[in-house]
């Protein structure tokens, strides 16, 4: 296991669709898995893509902490392929960071109800139902997997600053949701 460099915003691997995974149950899927999750854990984020690490992969890994959404934990997961469904048409705004995007942060509208599925390291499927910042965090790092970062869902560029001033602007009460 190691800790990798996090591509930032700009760089090339981000702006391009990742690659399908072959054989999810191969060495080398299961070693760059080991590398996002140390990777992240010592980041400090709550979800990573192979992309954000410099790998041209569709593989995600994340966990939902329970006070981040309304009590209902979401274990560490990793999700290989993934694939995304929203579950109707309801939309919220929330507040969203990114490893990739360091220092800043900005509203974004995502779906607040989504199916996702794809495969685990054992190759078995996953199918799941997720809704409020577990549905945010997924939709994120999906995201990533076809080459967008948060800024460009953003429609008010007037609610993208520097995490320590949107901190202390941001209204009490009112959710600050990051990747």
């Amino acid at each position: 296991m190691a800790i990798r460099k996090i591509a930032r915003m700009g760089h090339p691997v981000l702006r391009r669709r990742a690659r399908e995974v072959a054989d999810p149950t191969s060495p080398e899927i299961r070693a760059l898995v080991a590398d996002m999750i140390e990777t992240m854990e010592d980041a400090g984020g709550v979800g990573l893509a192979a992309p954000q690490i410099h790998v041209d992969r569709r593989v995600v890994v994340f966990f939902v902490p329970a006070e981040r959404n309304d009590g209902e934990a979401q274990p560490l997961t990793v999700l290989i392929n993934p694939v995304i469904e929203p579950q109707g048409t309801e939309q919220a705004m929330g507040w969203e960071a990114c490893l990739s995007v360091p220092g800043l942060m900005g509203v974004v509208q995502r779906h607040t109800r989504i199916r996702y599925s794809g495969l685990d390291l054992d190759g078995k499927p996953i199918r799941r139902d997720a809704s409020g910042f577990h549905a945010r965090v997924v939709q994120h790092e999906c995201d990533h997997l076809d080459g967008i970062l948060y800024p460009q869902r953003m429609t008010d560029l007037s609610l993208l600053g520097y995490v320590e001033e949107m901190h202390r602007l941001v209204p009490e009460g009112q959710a600050v949701e990051s990747e």
